[in-house]
């Protein structure tokens, strides 16, 4: 390599150099979540209804806006939607904080195109731990959002709504305010129910800790182990160029997603579950949004 040349993750893996490519914002950003998410072991946090909002959440956040949204409908364009509803299924994306609609989709769609090689952007050739978080904390020179988009997310960025999305301020504008809205709406139901503002306080951060921060870290780590996991152990159903897998774990906590060969050897489907026993959740909700008559042009499994 010449001496000017830009060294690859893989490179510096090899020579024990990776920690000069840090990002700091974004560690500390995953680092501060999970550490706040802890606080859900102490009883003062506690409540059941911050639990049904954990749970209802992973739904609402994690298969609608993660899965549906920016996987099936934005990278693979695996069905179509009136715009209304793409753009407010895309805002639900954002609150679960795996970055913009463009570069999400910019990553998955380079994912696809160098699966299970060293462009991969969370390829496990590396290693497990880097296919699960590390590619998340270090700084890739090619990784940079302008130039993946120029490739990756022509058809997002002309959008002018995503473009505004992308925008720190509006971005973290939208996260911000799911926050206050999980606390400051806890605190007035309890205070409309008559409770001490002290009670109405506790309750707000309950909800707040349950239903933005352990949510968020659960839904994280299952959009993570579809990179990590379902590349490592499972089964195939299908001879694909890449080491893709189905893994029964993954793809019943992901709601569909971990049925990851089947996704990789026909990547327009919406419907990743292409056996009986292959459950997914996510193409189901599709199917209701297309009883409803909000979705059309579903994308099923082609015959191989």
């Amino acid at each position: 390599m010449s001496k000017n040349a830009v060294a690859t993750p893989v490179e510096d893996v090899a020579r024990g150099r990776l920690l000069a490519r840090i990002d700091w914002l974004t560690l500390s950003g995953l680092a501060f979540y999970h550490l706040v998410a802890l606080y859900a072991l102490l009883p003062w946090f506690f409540s059941w209804t911050g639990v049904f909002l954990c749970l209802a959440g992973i739904y609402v956040f994690g298969t609608l806006g993660i899965n549906l949204c920016y996987h099936r409908l934005l990278t693979h364009r695996g069905f179509t939607c009136p715009k209304w509803l793409e753009h407010g299924l895309a805002v639900i994306a954002v609150c679960a904080f795996q970055d913009t609609p463009a570069r999400w989709v910019a990553i998955h769609r380079r994912h696809h195109e160098h699966a299970d090689k060293e462009p991969d952007p969370h390829s496990p050739i590396i290693n497990f731990l880097w296919a699960h978080i590390g590619w998340l904390v270090v700084k890739s020179p090619d990784m940079e959002r302008m130039q993946i988009y120029s490739r990756y997310a022509k058809d997002i960025v002309r959008d002018p709504f995503y473009r505004k999305l992308d925008k720190p301020h509006v971005y973290l504008g939208i996260i911000l305010g799911s926050w206050a809205a999980f606390f400051f709406g806890g605190m007035a139901a309890s205070l409309i129910a008559g409770q001490s503002a002290a009670e109405a306080t506790q309750f707000g951060l309950s909800l707040l800790v349950w239903g933005v921060f352990v949510r968020t870290v659960i839904v994280w780590h299952i959009t993570w182990s579809v990179n990590s996991v379902t590349h490592v152990w499972g089964y195939r159903n299908y001879e694909t160029a890449d080491d893709s897998t189905n893994n029964m774990v993954i793809g019943l906590l992901s709601n569909g997603e971990g049925w990851h060969n089947n996704h990789h050897a026909d990547p327009r489907s919406a419907r990743h579950g292409h056996r009986w026993w292959e459950v997914d959740v996510t193409y189901l909700s599709i199917r209701m949004l297309g009883l409803l008559g909000l979705a059309d042009k579903i994308a099923t499994p082609r015959r191989h």
